[in-house]
């Protein structure tokens, strides 16, 4: 009897050990790799690490026994650094997905080594079309926005006003670009005209000289190709120029709730813009704001709140699968619809973009504002498969 029970007890060892064998470590390791310092500290950094942590809790902190752990770092706004840090983070600490990296730049070289690696990666910061375009990889996700969708809706609904020739002032880097020539692009189709461009450097506090060429171009949209603290300084330093009130529009090609709350309804009442979620669309975003806010203070932008859409999607698959093997994980992130708070049966492509619908937002007028983060009008639902390029002409070639 006493055999029969040893054997007993290491057949049950072996059955439920089995479960765990698929998990490599014993922890599922992702590593929140962010701008915690600089210009997109306040629309990722911290806010969306505890939107990751928000994800995990809904796991209890563990999948199957095996426990879910998140790291943090910074990767200043350097691709040599976000590189580094991912490649350090997966060949020594075992992470098994990298997740945020807002700058475009530093999310293309984060790409590279994952692929590399065949480790996953969740981004939900940076937004330069390459990522899920010609760079696209097998392991990338591409989560909340890109240029396209952000640049092309704001682009449209200007021109569609009449607002026909644009300036642009661009941030110096691979994002700036790609959101230029995406709003150009859009311009130009619909029948308007680009005057002119200027670029200036990431994290500029003076943007007076590149203020007064848009002002002497003449035309009717002074366009910011930036995002974060950028689009802030320019926005302000616009106003005290009188750009705005000399009939110029100024638009923001990526703006986030927060950033209107820096800039103030005063001065930023009126501008378009494109937003994959806003906090205050419908009961369930609004009481998972709540709890963000309680940890932070203030309400999520979308960045923040599509870390926590991929965190969850992503932990989901492991479940699912019973395992963290990137393969076999990201098949069965692809398998399955994405639905939450912020996404309903939002569908991944080929190239790693994630399809779901688009927003196009106008900024109240302080008198339309009735509480605080109360910013945003919804004009206009677009549709993902309008909002985001077809997969078929990403350049991907992962796209069958």
């Amino acid at each position: 009897m006493r055999k029969f029970l040893l054997a007993g007890v290491a057949l049950a060892t072996l059955a439920s050990g089995s479960a765990y064998a698929q998990m490599s470590d014993d922890v599922i390791k992702i590593g929140m790799l962010s701008d915690r310092s600089g210009i997109y500290a306040d629309i990722n950094g911290e806010g969306s690490a505890i939107a990751a942590r928000m994800a995990a809790e809904e796991f209890g902190n563990a999948i199957n026994g095996t426990k879910i752990e998140i790291i943090v770092g910074d990767h200043q706004n350097k691709a040599d650094i976000a590189a580094n840090l991912a490649r350090q983070w997966i060949d020594t600490e075992k992470v098994d997905v990298v997740a945020d990296v807002p700058n475009s730049a530093a999310a293309l070289a984060v790409q590279g080594i994952t692929r590399d690696k065949k480790r996953l990666f969740l981004m939900s910061g940076p937004g330069s079309t390459d990522l899920t375009g010609k760079d696209c990889s097998p392991y990338g996700f591409q989560w909340t926005w890109d240029n396209h969708a952000v640049a092309s809706a704001t682009a449209r609904a200007l021109v569609e006003q009449g607002r026909k020739s644009w300036y642009f002032i661009t941030a110096d880097y691979a994002f700036g670009h790609s959101l230029e020539n995406e709003a150009a692009k859009t311009v130009k189709e619909l029948g308007g005209t680009v005057k002119g461009s200027v670029r200036h450097p990431l994290g500029a506090s003076d943007f007076s000289s590149f203020l007064l060429q848009a002002q002497a171009s003449g035309a009717d949209v002074v366009a910011f190709a930036n995002a974060g603290g950028d689009t802030i300084n320019g926005v302000k330093q616009a106003a005290e120029f009188g750009i705005p009130q000399s009939g110029q529009t100024l638009a923001g090609l990526l703006l986030n709730v927060n950033d209107i709350h820096a800039l103030g309804l005063e001065t930023s009442q009126g501008l378009m813009l494109a937003n994959s979620f806003y906090w205050d669309m419908n009961d369930e975003t609004r009481a998972w704001s709540k709890k963000f806010e309680e940890r932070t203070g203030r309400k999520p932008s979308m960045n923040q709140a599509g870390v926590y859409s991929a965190v969850r999607h992503y932990l989901k698959a492991v479940q699912e699968a019973g395992t963290d093997d990137a393969d076999k994980v990201a098949a069965k992130m692809r398998g399955m619809p994405i639905t939450d708070m912020m996404m309903k049966e939002a569908k991944i492509a080929d190239n790693g973009r994630i399809f779901a619908d688009m927003y196009l937002a106008q900024v109240k007028t302080p008198a339309e504002s009735e509480h605080a983060w109360d910013y945003f009008k919804i004009v206009k639902t677009v549709p993902a498969d309008q909002a985001y390029i077809d997969p078929k002409n990403s350049g991907c070639p992962l796209v069958k």
